[in-house]
């Protein structure tokens, strides 16, 4: 080996001029493309025809398939390394604002595991599955409960989902009342972007709201968007909102809503910040979705699949859809449309991800109503602290404690030419998952970060401690090495606006 590495005391060895093992270093895998792999000589995808031989099943024998000629430990070691550069709440600090990437706790894991409940198939005889519908029989009835909202459908698959199966529940109402100039749906600017997205989809008309100034919506322009009202079938808003806030003038917003005849829809991506503390239809909400892994902690992503229920109040429950899980003296069975003829119908074919149910359900009943407030009260904590202790060194737009995420910007970084991208990337280069950046879009160089409660101090004061760090480079004039980063991982980083200008979307071989 004839390269020389010349370490200088003090400072970090990254990217040496040397290639080992392929780019290699340590036990880190630069890994290639499985098309670029060797091809094995003994590869176990694309056969040899036989020679002097027929297959007994009478089929022709299967042509080249076009994949890679590797052999199975190839294409085992390929998966197996590729899985390694995979970042999950397992193996770090995930503060994504707005996504609540909590713990999954193992009982959760071990309860859905349960053959009585992992091995039931939706087709079942009701006698045979009354444990499984008992599960989310006492689900629904718990959600009913932590919202204030009584009717509980499960069936929606994903938060998106069950969004949408809020705005059809409110159009359904307002069909079956003959309210056919109700087309407008008052979104704030500030709102998650499946929200106007869903209301379009629904058929209704967008009305913004404007929140910049306060970071919250007002009542003065509430009103203003309201108008006479006679054409608005209701509003979204996420209570707390998407700037960490809490509505202070939801109860007024609402009932004037109410007054000119519109529904309250709260997207329930933030109940992680009120669970067990305050109940939505306290201050005025009709219906709402609940993303089960946001606040109850199912599998988030690649873990899932997602589970979006949705609570509604005794007035628009004959709407949403069916089936609910209903008791009667044979036990519990599923509701059909027949019960319940005002029903929009089925959004989905079966009764919803029932393996969500079960883990939701485990944490529920492990935390309980006193540990249900904890969850919250910390998770608004953990916020509050990392807002404390950055709030001299990032620019904070909206004064005042937060709920359960903090928001902070670039703008006192942004002078010395270090940008928000530049404080993600470096976060990568440290070891860390960046917050939710650029969002929300009514705050130019947004940091949107939450904690959420299962986060120690250690893990909080580390990640402060990069943080620090990055604005006091920046603020020294040294910013312009943060704009080279990350060097230490598997792949660098991309010129963004090339990659925005020529994309390359399908891979080709050289």
């Amino acid at each position: 080996m004839s390269a020389e590495i010349k370490i200088v005391e003090g400072t970090k060895m990254s990217n040496p001029d040397i290639t080992l093992n392929g780019g290699s270093r340590g036990l880190h895998y630069e890994e290639n493309l499985l098309w670029d792999k060797e091809h094995s000589d003994h590869p176990g995808v694309d056969l040899p025809k036989p020679k002097g031989m027929k297959l007994r099943t009478g089929l022709a024998p299967r042509g080249n398939i076009g994949l890679p000629q590797v052999s199975e430990p190839q294409a085992v070691r390929h998966f197996v390394r590729l899985s390694t550069l995979n970042y999950s709440i397992d193996s770090g600090f995930f503060p994504l604002g707005s996504c609540t990437m909590k713990h999954n706790p193992r009982l959760n894991e071990r309860m859905a595991r349960l053959p009585g409940f992992a091995h039931v198939h939706p087709m079942q005889p009701v006698c045979t599955v009354q444990g499984a519908l008992r599960v989310m029989h006492d689900l629904q009835n718990i959600l009913g409960e932590l919202t204030g909202l009584p009717g509980v459908c499960l069936s929606p698959a994903a938060g998106a989902h069950g969004e949408l199966a809020g705005i059809m529940t409110i159009r359904r109402a307002h069909e079956k009342k003959g309210n056919t100039g109700k087309t407008v749906m008052l979104i704030p600017d500030s709102a998650h972007g499946t929200n106007p997205a869903t209301a379009a989809m629904c058929g209704f008309t967008v009305r913004s709201i404007p929140t910049k100034e306060s970071g919250r919506l007002t009542v003065e322009a509430f009103k203003e968007a309201l108008g006479d009202g006679k054409d608005v079938a209701g509003m979204m808003v996420t209570n707390p909102n998407t700037a960490g806030l809490f509505e202070r003038e939801m109860i007024e917003i609402a009932n004037l809503l109410h007054k000119a005849g519109g529904y309250f829809y709260c997207d329930g991506a933030n109940f992680n910040a009120l669970v067990g503390t305050i109940r939505p239809a306290d201050f005025g909400v009709d219906v709402m979705h609940i993303n089960l892994h946001k606040t109850f902690s199912t599998p988030h992503g690649g873990g899932g699949p997602g589970s979006g229920p949705i609570c509604v109040t005794k007035e628009l429950a004959p709407y949403m859809p069916v089936p609910v899980v209903l008791k009667g003296k044979n036990g519990f069975y599923l509701e059909t449309e027949k019960e319940r003829p005002e029903t929009l119908g089925r959004l989905k074919g079966f009764s919803g991800q029932f393996g969500m149910h079960v883990r939701a359900l485990a944490y529920i009943l492990s935390h309980g109503s006193d540990g249900l407030k904890q969850v919250s009260e910390d998770a608004v904590l953990n916020a509050n602290y990392i807002l404390s202790q950055l709030k001299d060194d990032y620019h904070v737009p909206y004064p005042g404690p937060c709920m359960h995420e903090c928001l902070l910007t670039d703008k006192l970084q942004k002078d010395q030419g270090t940008t928000t991208i530049d404080v993600a990337k470096t976060l990568v280069e440290n070891g860390f998952h960046p917050m939710t950046v650029y969002f929300p879009l009514v705050v130019p160089g947004a940091m949107l970060i939450e904690p959420t409660e299962t986060e120690s101090k250690d893990s909080l004061d580390r990640f402060i401690g990069v943080m620090k760090w990055i604005a006091a480079e920046a603020k020294a004039g040294r910013g312009a090495a943060l704009h080279e980063n990350p060097v230490s991982t598997p792949r660098r980083r991309l010129d963004e606006v090339k990659a925005a200008r020529e994309p390359k979307l399908r891979w080709k071989k050289a």
